[in-house]
């Protein structure tokens, strides 16, 4: 799909120069709406014409849907290219775990504490799930529409699962103001739940396994209907049949981009824990594949995923991978340059180097706290580059630590001129010594012996 330029915006803007956008001039705002970086709403010259046009133009190729609303809102879709190299995922895939209604009353409270309570830290961001899927396993609209009410509550926005129009009716009266995600709507409910859609105004899935040609004429009928929020859900298959599942998610997703068919842009869902059912395996090894195939469909432009398991070590690589793909490919994360203290630092505490890759600095930065080292940790600006990488970019070098010396006062600090440098550094050793003129040490190459290093040397 072309990438709209700022040219392309600028064009229909009044071009009046106003300010009133708070940019300086038209360009620089088209420029700005180009890169997602302003509303085009902060233009208040526009007619209602020209802010028609703009809004189509500037619409991704992926429609983005909010699910739930105010503080238990998320936000699916919104991509626009196919690789990430060529620009980067905006909204990330939304992780939901299932809650089946037939649960009772206390082990469907633990439940929903227990995944609304998982999150751990990772790079200086706190990974967490983002929604409940409620599952209509007992086949009773009222026990159903019960739980439902119950999850009014919760923290986290409610998919409510269920191909039963009254179960799904029944729920709707309940939490339909809270804007859940209707699942699902098929070949023979269609017009019924896309009713109960325009009704409580939510968004709605179309449930169209490996059959991709009957999935386009459901969106297209729903459309018809009114309904604008639409997922779509070309099926999970496991086992052999997870070819199948891939080309029908890529092929959705480049009918999206690549061909602009209008029927099929809209968010992805997949429901990794179907490789649960039918499947005699133990837990262990279906939490392992339900893991593999999430990670998968994550990789394979799923908006959402429907998950079981809800045990930390299932879930850290698939909030990890996720992490990744949706951080911006051309930025690398990095925190701010300058002095970190660790412990109760005074004059005569050792300087340590590092660069500032977040990845490099949170891995630091934990060894050194475990270890109850203390020290001062003087992190180089080396835009977000990771040791070795930034010595083969020029990032690093004697020159850079000398300025950063100077830059942050380290030496007001300390009376002694020692600095550790990592030893993937080494052959920087006697550059460093002498741009600074301190004396260099050469630290351990994992900073996982950094504290016991420092207790030794120290």
């Amino acid at each position: 799909m072309v990438k709209v330029t700022a040219m392309d915006v600028y064009k229909l803007l009044p071009q009046t120069n106003c300010e009133k956008c708070g940019e300086a001039s038209c360009m620089a705002f088209a420029t700005k709406l180009s890169e997602k970086e302003v509303d085009l709403s902060l233009c208040t010259e526009l007619s209602d014409e020209k802010f028609k046009k703009l809004d189509d133009l500037l619409a991704p190729a992926v429609k983005e849907i909010i699910i739930g609303k105010n503080d238990k809102s998320c936000i699916i879709g919104g991509d626009e290219v196919l690789y990430r190299y060529e620009e980067s995922y905006y909204n990330q895939t939304i992780i939901a775990i299932d809650v089946p209604d037939d649960l009772d009353q206390s082990d469907f409270d633990d439940r929903v504490k227990k995944i609304e309570n998982i999150g751990f830290e990772r790079t200086g961001e706190v990974l967490t799930l983002d929604a409940i899927a409620l599952r209509n396993k007992s086949q009773n609209p009222e026990k159903f529409a019960k739980c439902a009410k119950k999850l009014k509550s919760s923290k986290y926005p409610v998919f409510l699962l269920t191909f039963d129009t009254l179960a799904m009716e029944a729920a709707l009266k309940e939490i339909g103001d809270e804007r859940p995600l209707i699942y699902a709507a098929c070949e023979d409910n269609i017009y019924e739940m896309g009713n109960l859609a325009i009704k409580y105004q939510c968004p709605i899935t179309v449930s169209s396994p490996n059959d991709l040609e009957k999935m386009k004429d459901m969106v297209f009928t729903l459309k018809s209907l009114g309904v604008e929020d639409i997922v779509m859900d070309p099926g999970t298959l496991a086992g052999e049949a997870i070819g199948d599942t891939l080309d029908n998610f890529v092929m959705s997703r480049r009918l999206a981009i690549e061909e602009k068919d209008e029927n099929f842009r809209y968010p992805i869902l997949g429901i990794p824990t179907l490789v649960r059912l039918n499947n005699e395996d133990d837990e262990i090894k279906k939490s392992i594949m339900e893991a593999t195939l999430a990670s998968t469909l994550i990789n394979k432009y799923a908006d959402i995923i429907i998950l079981k398991g809800t045990e930390i070590w299932e879930l850290i690589p698939i909030l990890t991978l996720r992490q990744s793909v949706y951080t911006d490919p051309r930025r690398p994360q990095s925190v701010d340059p300058g002095i970190y203290e660790f412990g109760e630092v005074d004059k005569h505490s050792p300087v340590i180097l590092t660069t500032n890759f977040s990845l490099t600095f949170y891995t630091v930065e934990g060894d050194l706290k475990s270890g109850n080292a203390t020290c001062y940790l003087l992190v180089l600006d080396t835009v977000g580059r990771a040791v070795d990488v930034a010595i083969a970019g020029g990032q690093f070098d004697g020159k850079a630590v000398a300025d950063l010396i100077k830059d942050t006062g380290i030496e007001n600090n300390i009376n002694t001129r020692k600095m550790v440098i990592p030893g993937l550094a080494a052959p920087l050793s006697g550059e460093i010594e002498d741009e600074t003129g301190w004396n260099v040490m050469v630290g351990p190459r994992d900073s996982s012996a950094a504290a016991e290093f420092i207790a030794e040397k120290f």
